[in-house]
């Protein structure tokens, strides 16, 4: 499991980031599959901050496979409002990170 704890600051500020994105990528009724999590890894690598909308999954389904991706994804779940959840990843390159968290 990664972990990369996050103040709740840290993911308010990401929320008020993740706002103006549009979701990058769409988790279907094929649910999350290796091509899925291969794009997710290509994404989190290039922005740090990912918007996934969830099609046709209920509530319990919904928080179940924030889980699954912040687990398999190694990632952060800033936060998860209907169909629509945030993620997060700091690279490890100090030089290469585009989000800049408050302390």
């Amino acid at each position: 499991m990664y972990e990369f704890p996050l103040t709740g600051a840290q993911k308010t500020y990401l929320r008020g980031l993740g706002q103006r994105l549009e979701p990058a990528l769409k988790v279907g009724k094929s649910g999350l599959t290796p091509e899925f999590f291969k794009e997710l890894q290509r994404v989190l690598n290039r922005d740090e901050l990912v918007k996934l909308r969830f099609l046709g999954a209920d509530r319990d389904e919904r928080a179940e496979l924030c889980d699954a991706i912040a687990d398999e994804g190694r990632c952060v779940c800033a936060g998860a409002v209907g169909h629509t959840a945030l993620f997060y990843r700091q690279n490890p390159d100090p030089e290469r990170r585009k989000v800049i968290l408050p302390e």
